[in-house]
This record gives C-alpha cells, structure tokens and sequence, in this order.
C-alpha cells in the first residue's frame, strides 16, 4: 500500500498502472529511436539497403535472442505489477525474498 504523501492518484493500483505505462512509454521511445538511428547509419554507409528490415527474417538462433529480450521486457512488466510495500521501497519484500534464497 501506498503512503499518502506518494499517492497522487488515490490508488495504489492506478499509480501502479501508471508506473507500467511509463515505463512501456520509456522501453518503446528508446528501442524505436535506437533501432531508426542504426537502420538509417546502415543505410547511408551502404551496409543495409533502404527497407531491408521491413522484410527481414530471422534465424533460430536470431529468434532465440529476440524471444529473451522479449521475456525480460516482461518479467520487469509483471514486477511493476506485482510489486508490494509502501512507495518509498516498493520492492523491499521482493529484495528480501531474493536475498534470502541467495544467502540460504
């Protein structure tokens, strides 16, 4: 549960919520900005023909990759969702439970 002095919203699942949506917010800004930054360097250096990604398709090992990258975007999602404890260390009881099973 949420502090009053850290619930803007009046509720701790919609400050969760909006917690989720700015950083889906955030992922996306950065990956898009990054992913048009590299497609454009490769196509002015003559690496990478103008639209190739748009058609590009990966191998296993590519999609292995990409399926890892995708199952930890996820598992930070579901943690913002899942999270517990008071806004000032929301994640307290997760950090202990983590502790605890590397020190026991």
């Amino acid at each position: 549960m949420s502090t009053p002095e850290f619930d803007y919203f009046g509720s701790p699942h919609v400050s969760k919520l909006v917690d989720l949506v700015l950083l889906l917010g955030t992922e996306v800004h950065v990956a898009s900005t990054r992913v048009r930054a590299l497609e454009a360097l490769l196509v002015r250096n003559g690496t990478l023909a103008a639209g190739a990604v748009d058609t590009f398709e990966p191998e296993a090992r590519e999609q292995a990759s990409f399926d890892s990258a995708r199952d930890q975007l996820m598992q930070r999602i579901l943690r913002i969702i899942t999270e517990a404890g008071p806004a000032e260390h929301p994640l307290r009881e997760q950090w202990e439970a983590t502790l605890q099973r590397k020190n026991g």
